[in-house]
């Protein structure tokens, strides 16, 4: 099969690789859509097995990221970008100015931001080889880490979805969160906040048991989890935790976490569906970061001060699109994960063709 045969590769308007032999930077960037604007996605390092699974997830991340910022409202198109190599042995300073002068090759097309592997320490060498990345610490425009932000929204998904399918608060709500970095620690903190009952699991053991000591967490093996007796599922690691090997031992009766592309396939949704499970679609419930990273953007090419309020706007208007995906699922009697694909479908539609248009 051919990259053109793929059907991952549906809609994508391009993929570029690059390859620097000093650095030994080997780097995909999917972009998916152009249609609501710059083509905008964090950068993930991983020691992918090949470099077709490395091209599968940027091809996979990319679609995502299109439909996460058309649900979240933003002028922003998808892109996604992955270096191939292990984040905690590989990384140089000089890296990661290789790949800010790959990003700068595709001329304002791609905004980069971090991901998994990946911190704002690393995209600062970038910088100082392109002007398109995001994320940034120490200049007005600066927003820092984005993952305050995912969790914000994350969070108040889960209690969207808490309210809808189990018809109460989060007192009392048991909680199995799958994957404790950025994203899932700062979900763990807010949930034990509202006095949700957590049970947690991570490969990273030292992360595990700081966030299990200040949130009083019970912690299970990563193979376990699925087996939790929990009311909420929450994979915040990374994609396809919902399969048809983990699905069948779900207790919980929802399904709403920080991850990207949580369902293994699209059969798997419709599975999901036909079991009853409510599930919060992850590129709608995880948009909080790049609505952070889209108000960094948006002040860089004002040459403008960052802006707290557009953020938290962005965040209110991303709860009642959510709101609106479960509502149509319910009245329509369909899964959730093809109600906001179609929305999200029609949103880059019409932007493609206003855009033809003009």
């Amino acid at each position: 099969m051919t990259l053109f045969d793929s059907p991952s590769f549906e809609g994508h308007e391009g993929v570029h690789s690059f390859f620097d032999e000093r650095t030994g930077l080997k780097t995909i960037i999917a972009v998916h859509s152009t249609a609501r604007g710059p083509a905008a996605g964090g950068c993930r390092m991983w020691p992918y097995a090949s470099a077709e699974a490395a091209l599968e997830d940027a091809l996979r991340l990319s679609r995502a990221m299109s439909y996460k910022n058309a649900m979240a409202d933003l002028d922003l198109g998808g892109g996604k970008s992955v270096i191939i190599g292990d984040s905690r042995t590989m990384k140089t300073p000089a890296l990661f100015e290789a790949f800010g002068r790959a990003v700068e090759a595709l001329n304002g097309t791609y905004w980069t931001a971090e991901d998994v592997g990946v911190s704002p320490v690393d995209l600062g060498y970038s910088r100082r080889r392109t002007r398109y990345v995001a994320g940034l610490e120490g200049h007005p425009a600066a927003s820092g880490d984005p993952s305050p932000v995912t969790a914000e929204g994350v969070f108040r998904g889960v209690r969207l979805a808490v309210r809808r399918g189990l018809e109460r608060e989060l007192d009392g709500v048991t909680v199995a969160i799958q994957g404790v970095g950025h994203v899932g620690a700062y979900l763990a903190d807010k949930l034990h906040a509202a006095g949700a009952k957590l049970i947690l699991t991570d490969v990273n053991e030292e992360a595990l048991s700081q966030v299990a000591a200040r949130t009083g967490a019970q912690v299970v093996a990563p193979a376990a989890i699925f087996d939790a007796e929990a009311d909420v599922f929450a994979p915040c690691a990374l994609g396809g935790a919902i399969n048809e090997q983990t699905l069948p031992r779900l207790r919980a009766r929802i399904i709403a976490g920080g991850a990207n592309n949580q369902l293994a396939s699209p059969e798997i949704g419709r599975e999901v569906f036909a079991r009853g499970l409510l599930y919060a679609p992850d590129y709608v419930i995880n948009g909080g970061g790049i609505i952070n990273v889209a108000g960094e953007i948006r002040a860089l090419e004002r040459g403008e001060a960052f802006d707290q309020a557009w953020v938290e706007a962005k965040l209110d208007r991303l709860t009642l699109t959510l709101e609106e995906v479960l509502d149509r699922a319910a009245s329509e009697g369909r899964p959730s994960h093809e109600v906001a694909n179609e929305m999200a479908k029609a949103r880059i539609a019409q932007a493609a063709a206003a855009k033809l248009a003009a």
